[in-house]
């Protein structure tokens, strides 16, 4: 399948909360102020990354600025989820700019989010950086498989942004009312709970990237094989068809040789 146009793309957003979220959207756009435009929703997501990051990145002064963060995905949410739903339910869409801003925006976000784990001291910072590349690598494979397949996929295994923002908005809390204790792994030493559990989300997200590649790979290359035999036998018919045509002109041209040379030899008897 080539690749269609971003406005003629197949939306798949079939995440765990998407029962819990959709009405919620609807309602929020319903009842938005119509000053409030899907551009100002988009610029209250990116501030509220800056939030959360500060927030992280503030937890050494103090343990309370987890609230400060947790807010910042709370906003982020409002501002991310919302922009796309009110240009829909307003019938203002702008397919290309939106599909672009929106997760060049994204990618800013991750990034600063992560960071601020990486700077709270609750997560190490080289454990935050592959979590932040594991998260982009999914990014680009459902970039990829838009353009490829026409399908644009919100999710992977059902879990999308708005299930990673409740996730951290979970350990935030948790780790704000009994903090974050460390393990003694062979080979690792200590580490802290929140550094387990950011990496093992890093190793789950690169996990999915490998195999969902290797799958969707596979999917993609008996499809282009098929469409490969078909072009090829197209191809072997057109040529067929030449050759025939070629031999048909050919024997045309030799029955009229032919005939000519019939005549030639049949003039002089008659005269």
């Amino acid at each position: 399948m080539m690749s269609k146009k971003v406005d003629d793309h197949k939306r798949v957003n079939d995440i765990l909360l998407g029962p819990l979220e959709r009405p919620a959207l609807k309602w929020l756009a319903e009842h938005m102020p119509q000053w409030v435009t899907p551009d100002i929703l988009t610029t209250v997501g990116v501030i509220a990354s800056v939030l959360t990051f500060a927030g992280y990145a503030l937890v050494p002064v103090s343990k309370n600025f987890l609230w400060l963060a947790s807010f910042g995905f709370v906003m982020n949410w409002f501002g991310d989820s919302l922009d796309g739903t009110l240009a829909r339910y307003r019938h203002i869409e702008r397919p290309r700019f939106g599909f672009f801003i929106d997760h060049a925006v994204d990618a800013v976000s991750i990034v600063l989010i992560f960071l601020g784990l990486g700077l709270s001291g609750y997560v190490d910072l080289v454990v935050a950086c592959l979590a932040a590349i594991g998260y982009l690598m999914l990014a680009i494979l459902v970039y990829l498989k838009t353009y490829v397949t026409g399908v644009f996929e919100m999710t992977s295994a059902k879990i999308g942004p708005t299930e990673a923002r409740v996730l951290g908005i979970l350990i935030n809390t948790m780790v704000f009312f009994i903090g974050n204790p460390e393990i003694n792994l062979p080979l690792l030493g200590l580490v802290s709970v929140f550094t387990m559990v950011v990496g093992g989300l890093a190793v789950l997200m690169m996990s999915y990237f490998v195999i969902k590649t290797i799958v969707e790979a596979r999917k993609l290359a008996l499809l282009d094989g098929k469409r490969l035999e078909r072009r090829l036998e197209r191809r072997r018919e057109a040529e067929m068809k030449q050759i025939a045509k070629e031999n048909n002109k050919a024997e045309k041209k030799s029955k009229t040789a032919a005939k000519g040379n019939h005549d030639t030899l049949q003039t002089p008897l008659n005269g």
